[in-house]
């Protein structure tokens, strides 16, 4: 079973992230009903977003969005996110920054992860995969390079 789950790769978008939630990448978890794990982006910023309860990370709060990281626009971004299934604690990095927003660390932070601690969450991840879902307005092209995948970060 994989505990630890490491992901980087290079994302270039072509348009800025739109209010409505869109999703750039899916990992199944078998410990949530085969539900998704998603990362995309929701009112402009990058986010994380379980699909069993439809929690998000940050909380979609006006705080909770600014302690995110809109995905720039037309340049390579690396993205990078380790999930460890053993406590289910979780951080992503945009260009080699941890964003605020998007760290799980099992401590609650006001306008981050109340939604998300409001149970208990080990995942355990069987897939990854990457494309364009929009869940309201918005299209996008992505396209997506040197993707790895292990049980320690890749770093930049």
């Amino acid at each position: 079973m994989l505990i630890r789950l490491a992901a980087a790769g290079a994302l270039l978008v072509g348009a800025v992230l739109v209010a409505a939630y869109v999703t750039a990448v899916a990992l199944r978890d078998a410990n949530d009903g085969n539900r998704d794990l998603r990362l995309g982006g929701q009112n402009g910023a990058l986010q994380w977003n379980r699909a069993s309860d439809d929690a998000t990370l940050p909380e979609q709060s006006p705080a909770g969005v600014a302690l995110s990281a809109p995905l720039p626009v037309g340049s390579w971004n690396r993205v990078e996110f380790k999930i460890d299934g053993r406590d289910g604690t979780m951080e992503t990095w945009l260009n080699g920054t941890s964003v605020p927003g998007l760290l799980e660390d099992g401590v609650p932070t006001h306008d981050i992860d109340g939604q998300w601690l409001n149970r208990t969450w080990r995942p355990a991840l069987t897939d990854l995969r990457l494309g364009w879902e929009s869940y309201g307005e918005g299209a996008d092209t992505l396209w997506y390079d040197d993707v790895a995948v292990g049980t320690t970060r890749a770093g930049c």
